[in-house]
């Protein structure tokens, strides 16, 4: 059998504004990322979706952005490297402190948004908030969303990484995401068809046709998508003819 864990953006409500369909999503994935409070979510919704996850056995990880919900942590700020890694310990404590109650530890670390991308471009910001990780706790597991970030985390060796992909997003042939402006409803069986590949074979066909490697051991479904629920069934359709299984991020690393 091949492993992989799927993982989803949660968490991402706040007030009375509702994003995603957490409660819906949540029996179909293994490892949540859940907003910290910065780019989206706020403590009502942190507890609400800790809770939720621990109801599902589903691993808690925090999704920090930076202080921006009205850009939704897109925009990028010129921060450092400590103030990135300030602001990453900032919301693993708040995270984390709701899971203690909920009787659950957090899993691991994915970086949103514009934060993401800072983290891609300077290998000094990335070893930054890799750094803090480890000095919360050297057990936390980080979610590379590309292969520079996935490389700067080889340096540490006792840090553990991830690598992610997508399946419910496009390509480019240098393996960067195509960003839609607006969200549409996917193919549940092109996206299906993704997964497999992705998890089978390593490998993906890019918008231009041609076939990138994707080496991920985790898949990442949009929860906001208005068919996500749909595309994430007919994912679990498939896993056990290919000779899948889905499991935590604490059983592939």
């Amino acid at each position: 059998m091949v492993t992989v864990d799927i993982n989803c953006d949660m968490g991402e409500s706040f007030g009375n504004w509702t994003m995603g369909r957490d409660a819906e999503v949540m029996p179909y994935i293994t490892s949540a990322n859940i907003a910290g409070g910065y780019h989206a979510g706020d403590p009502h919704v942190m507890r609400e979706t800790v809770e939720l996850a621990a109801e599902h056995g589903v691993g808690v990880g925090i999704h920090p952005g930076l202080p921006d919900k009205v850009g939704f942590g897109r925009r990028k700020m010129d921060a450092t490297p400590q103030e990135l890694k300030d602001y990453v310990t900032y919301q693993l404590g708040a995270l984390s402190a709701f899971a203690d109650q909920y009787g659950t530890s957090l899993q691991h670390v994915k970086p949103h948004g514009a934060m993401y991308s800072m983290l891609s471009e300077s290998p000094d910001h990335a070893r930054a908030v890799m750094e803090g990780m480890l000095a919360v706790d050297s057990d936390l597991i980080y979610l590379a969303t590309d292969m520079n970030i996935y490389e700067v985390a080889q340096e540490y060796d006792d840090l553990r990484a991830v690598f992610e992909g997508y399946v419910d997003l496009q390509y480019n042939a240098d393996r960067s995401l195509i960003v839609e402006k607006e969200v549409v409803p996917k193919d549940p069986d092109v996206v299906a068809d993704r997964f497999v590949s992705i998890v089978t074979d390593g490998v993906v066909e890019a918008a231009n046709g041609e076939e990138i490697e994707i080496p991920a051991q985790s898949i990442c479904i949009h929860g906001d998508g208005p068919n996500a629920v749909e595309l994430l069934e007919t994912i679990h359709d498939r896993v056990e003819v290919h000779g899948i299984e889905i499991v935590p991020l604490t059983e592939i690393v």
